[in-house]
C-alpha cells in the first residue's frame, strides 16, 4: 500500500505552502476561524475532482490534459487555452520569493521589512528559484524525487505543528476552529465594518487544497508513478541520472474483460486511499493547525501581506516559547514554501511539456524524440522568466493573483473533466451520478468566489 500511493503526498506538499501556511493564517487572523468552513468544503470538493481526473488516466494512461485535447474543437485550441491558464496559474516564482522571506528572517534575526530588506529577499528568492531547477535534475524519475521530498516535508510539518498547537493553543481556540467547520459566519473581526475582501477570500478558497493547475497535473504524477495503464506508456526521466525513456504521446486502453475491470477497480481503490487518506485528511489537518496557531499568537485583524508574511507566525510564537521556537518555526515555514516552490516549478514545466508532446509531432521529433530535452528546455526558460518576475512584484501579491486565476480555472477544469468522463470513457467505467453532481458543485463553488472577486474589483 505505501509503495503504491504517493502522488497525493506531492499534491499535499504543493498545497501546504500556499493555502495552509499562508492564506489560512492570513484569512483567519483577519476574519476569524469561522471561515475554516470554506477550506473544508474546498478540499472535499477537490478530492472528488481529483478522483474524476484520475479515473481517465487509469483507463487510458494519458494525463487529463491529453483527454481535454481529444474533445472539440481540437488539440490546438485546447492546448493553447490550457497552456495560457497554466502559465497564469502556476508560472510565477512567488513561492520562492515567500520562502526567501522566511530565510531572510533567519539571517537577520528579525522580520524583514519593505524599506530596507527588499533587495536581500529578492536575491535570496532568485537563488532559491535556481536551486529548484537544480534539484529537478537529480534522481532517476522526477516524480520519485518530488514524492520523496514531499513525504519528508508533510510528515515534518504535521508532526511539528501538532506538537506546537498542543503545547501553546488553548481549548477556546480549538473550539472556535471546530465551530468553523459548520458555521459560515462571514464577518468576524478585521475589516468587518468595511466588508469582506473577496480578492483575498477567493485566493483562500482556491489555495485550500491544491486549487487549480495542480489538480490537473496530479494525473501526470499518477501516470509517471505507474498507476493503471500509466505503467505502459512511460514517464519523464531526469536529464543526467535518468535514462532515456520513450514516452508515448497517446495512451493505451485495456479490453473490458471481468478480470481487467476488477484490476481497474483495485487501482481506483488505491487512488481513493491516496486522495482521502493523504490529500483530504492531511489538507484539513495542515489548514487547521497553522491557522489555530496564528489566531492565538497574532493580533486579531492583522494584515499579513508584507515581506515577513512567511515569518509572522514564528515571530508571534517566539513570544510564548522563546528563541528556539522562532528558529524551529522559521525552518518549518521555509521548508514548506521551498518545497511548494519546487513542486510548482515542476507543475508548470511538466504541464507545458505534456501539452506540446501530445499535440505536436514536430516536438516529438526534436532531439531524437527524447522528452527530457523538451522538459529541461522549458525549465530553463521558466528559470529566466522567474528571475525577472521576482525583481518587479511582491511575492504575496503574485501569489494572490495566481490563486484568483486558479479559482476561475477550476470552473473550466471541473466541467471539462465531466465532459471527458461522460464521452471518452466506456459506459462501464463512467462516474456514478453523485460524482458527476460533485463536479458541478465544485464548479459552482469556485465560480461563486471568482464572481465575487471580479465584481468587487470592478465595482
Amino acid at each position: 500500500m505505501f509503495r503504491t500511493i504517493g502522488p497525493g503526498a506531492i499534491m499535499l506538499g504543493a498545497a501546504i505552502g500556499g493555502g495552509e501556511w499562508l492564506m489560512g493564517p492570513t484569512v483567519t487572523v483577519k476574519y476569524g476561524l469561522s471561515l475554516m468552513s470554506i477550506a473544508v468544503v474546498a478540499i472535499f470538493l477537490q478530492t472528488q475532482l481529483n478522483l474524476e481526473l484520475v479515473r481517465y488516466t487509469l483507463y487510458s494512461g494519458e494525463p487529463i490534459f491529453t483527454g481535454f485535447m481529444r474533445t472539440r474543437p481540437g488539440p490546438h485550441f485546447w492546448g493553447s487555452i490550457y497552456a495560457f491558464f497554466v502559465w497564469l496559474g502556476a508560472g510565477w516564482p512567488h513561492m520562492a520569493g515567500l520562502a526567501a522571506g522566511a530565510l531572510a528572517a533567519g539571517i537577520l534575526g528579525r522580520l524583514p521589512n519593505t524599506e530596507q530588506d527588499t533587495g536581500l529577499v529578492a536575491l535570496l528568492g532568485s537563488l532559491l528559484y535556481l536551486l529548484c531547477g537544480i534539484i529537478l535534475l537529480a534522481g532517476r524519475k522526477i516524480e520519485r524525487t518530488l514524492e520523496g521530498l514531499s513525504w519528508f516535508m508533510v510528515s515534518w510539518v504535521l508532526i511539528y505543528m501538532a506538537i506546537v498547537v498542543v503545547l501553546f493553543v488553548p481549548l477556546s481556540v480549538w473550539w472556535e476552529a471546530i465551530r468553523g467547520l459548520v458555521l459560515f459566519e462571514w464577518m468576524r473581526g478585521g475589516e468587518s465594518e468595511g466588508g469582506i475582501d473577496w480578492f483575498l477570500i477567493a485566493a483562500f478558497a482556491a489555495s485550500s487544497g491544491a486549487g487549480g493547475v495542480s489538480n490537473a497535473v496530479l494525473t501526470n504524477w499518477y501516470r509517471d508513478k505507474g498507476f493503471g495503464m500509466g505503467s505502459v506508456v512511460g514517464y519523464i526521466p531526469t536529464l543526467f541520472a535518468g535514462r532515456e525513456v520513450k514516452l508515448a504521446n497517446t495512451g493505451k486502453v485495456f479490453p473490458l474483460t471481468p478480470e481487467n475491470r476488477k484490476k481497474w477497480k483495485l487501482w481506483f481503490w488505491f487512488a481513493k486511499l491516496d486522495q482521502y487518506g493523504i490529500f483530504l485528511a492531511g489538507g484539513i489537518a495542515s489548514m487547521f493547525l497553522p491557522s489555530m496557531l496564528a489566531v492565538h499568537v497574532l493580533p486579531s485583524g492583522k494584515d499579513l501581506r508584507g515581506l515577513a508574511v512567511a515569518a509572522e507566525v514564528a515571530n508571534g510564537l517566539s513570544a510564548l516559547g522563546g528563541p528556539a521556537f522562532w528558529f524551529l518555526t522559521l525552518i518549518c515555514g521555509f521548508w514548506i514554501l521551498f518545497s511548494t516552490s519546487l513542486t510548482g516549478v515542476d507543475t508548470f514545466v511538466r504541464t507545458i511539456t505534456d501539452l506540446l508532446w501530445s499535440g505536436s509531432a514536430r516536438v516529438r521529433r526534436w532531439r531524437g524524440g527524447d522528452i527530457r530535452w523538451v522538459y529541461y528546455a522549458l525549465l530553463g526558460a521558466n528559470m529566466v522568466w522567474g528571475l525577472i518576475a521576482l525583481q518587479f512584484a511582491p511575492p504575496i501579491f503574485l501569489f494572490q493573483i495566481s490563486a484568483n486565476i486558479s479559482a476561475a480555472f477550476m470552473i473550466l477544469l471541473c466541467l471539462h473533466a465531466l465532459h471527458v468522463n461522460r464521452t471518452l470513457l466506456p459506459p462501464e467505467l463512467r462516474p456514478p451520478l453523485w460524482r458527476q453532481v460533485a463536479l458541478v458543485l465544485c464548479a459552482a463553488f469556485y465560480g461563486t468566489f471568482a464572481f465575487l472577486s471580479v465584481r468587487q474589483m470592478l465595482g
